[in-house]
């Protein structure tokens, strides 16, 4: 069995720790390479794409309401919100006495819940879940 017939699996096994440290950094560097000539080309687009936006959403308000071009599609406008608090003790005050808790996304802090647990042992909440793995990082020597 040659080595272009082996799967990618069999040539891992066979391969030097060496060689999967220096083949890790190679696309490691190969995928930065391609992230940092993409970025650029998305930034300029993206920006394109908002000044057209922008010149869609005037029409919109020139015409009082949406627009449809049949064979093209439609323009419409939305109103979109996104609220936040330069005052945290206040916002959990009204959320604690309104019992409004579903305001507030249902995400825990991975760190802060580590640091939680290590201080408060005795206090792991019932159906808290934990998804741990080990990974690896490579770092290049100089």
């Amino acid at each position: 069995m040659n080595q272009e017939s082996m799967s990618i699996q069999d040539c891992l096994k066979k391969a030097s720790t060496e060689q999967l440290v220096k083949s890790y950094i190679k696309i490691r560097d190969a995928i930065e390479v391609l992230e940092r000539e993409h970025k650029e080309a998305i930034k300029q687009r993206a920006e394109k794409q908002s000044m057209i936006e922008e010149e869609l959403l005037a029409r919109c308000n020139d015409a009082g309401g949406n627009i449809t071009i049949p064979t093209v599609g439609r323009v419409t406008r939305r109103i979109m919100k996104r609220y936040w608090t330069s005052d945290w003790p206040s916002l959990y005050k009204i959320i604690k006495e309104n019992d409004a808790f579903h305001l507030l996304h249902q995400r825990i802090t991975n760190n802060a819940m580590d640091q939680f647990l290590e201080e408060n042992p005795d206090l792991m909440p019932a159906g808290l879940n934990l998804d741990s793995k080990q990974t690896v990082v490579v770092t290049r020597m100089s």
